[in-house]
């Protein structure tokens, strides 16, 4: 997690952004990572890599049907039991093999919670230094695990972000996006973890890749990137939502 000096003052305009998704999405995250057990978000960051989130809950269901989605029930599965249980997640050997990585490292550690419980700078040393663990599935880690600040980037956040005008740019790297949202926010670790929630929810239902759903979106008339552009595209003022 890039740690940088903080600005004089949040920048309104991802202020703004945070308050038009709230206001159309608040109510559907209720389910989110928040509340979810600490090894359940381990294990769901590490197969959502390069998948659809459905097919990571086919595979979490697998796993809590044979009740190994817990550290110790898992370490003991062979290997061909822990793959066939994450094959619905697709490449299931490479992440079988990421699983036990993450394993070892708990196992270093002695817990799962003595893993969480390093300082955050630590902690995602310790993760980045592990086998299959890159920065977005640290910082998932870290946030939704850990419940320690750390904004995630990914391909989401970066195509709303570049319809909007917003950040360092889609050339940019991970760090300079991560910069940008950290430097530019309140330290808050539960705003981060909400504005993370409301971004995918937004990119998954509206912001779509290739057919975009304008017309249900409150953040038309200042985006750039839309088919409309209204007076004032891509300067977010307060309340915009």
């Amino acid at each position: 997690m890039v740690m940088a000096a903080r600005p004089t003052a949040p920048d309104r305009r991802l202020l703004a952004l945070y308050a038009a998704l709230d206001a159309m999405h608040g109510r559907r995250h209720w389910h989110w990572w928040p509340d979810a057990d600490p090894f359940e978000v381990c294990v769901g960051a590490i197969l959502v890599q390069n998948t659809s989130w459905a097919n990571v809950e086919r595979a979490l269901d697998c796993l809590r049907a044979s009740a190994a989605l817990e550290p110790v029930a898992m370490a003991r599965l062979s290997e061909d039991e822990l793959q066939e249980l994450v094959r619905p997640s697709g490449q299931f050997r490479q992440k079988a093999k990421k699983l036990r990585a993450f394993l070892a490292l708990v196992g270093r550690h002695g817990s799962l919670g003595a893993l969480l419980a390093l300082p955050a700078d630590r902690l995602r040393a310790d993760l980045l230094a592990t086998w299959g663990i890159g920065p977005e599935t640290a910082d998932c880690v870290l946030l939704y695990a850990a419940r320690q600040p750390a904004f995630i980037v990914d391909a989401y956040l970066i195509r709303l972000c570049g319809r909007l005008g917003l950040g360092p740019g889609a050339a940019a790297g991970y760090d300079a996006w991560q910069r940008f949202f950290e430097d530019n926010l309140p330290r808050d670790r539960d705003l981060w973890a909400r504005f993370r929630a409301e971004i995918v929810l937004h990119a998954k239902y509206l912001c779509l890749k290739r057919t975009p759903r304008c017309h249900l979106c409150s953040l038309l008339p200042l985006c750039p990137g839309s088919p409309a552009r209204g007076a004032g595209a891509g300067d977010l003022p307060p309340g915009s939502a």
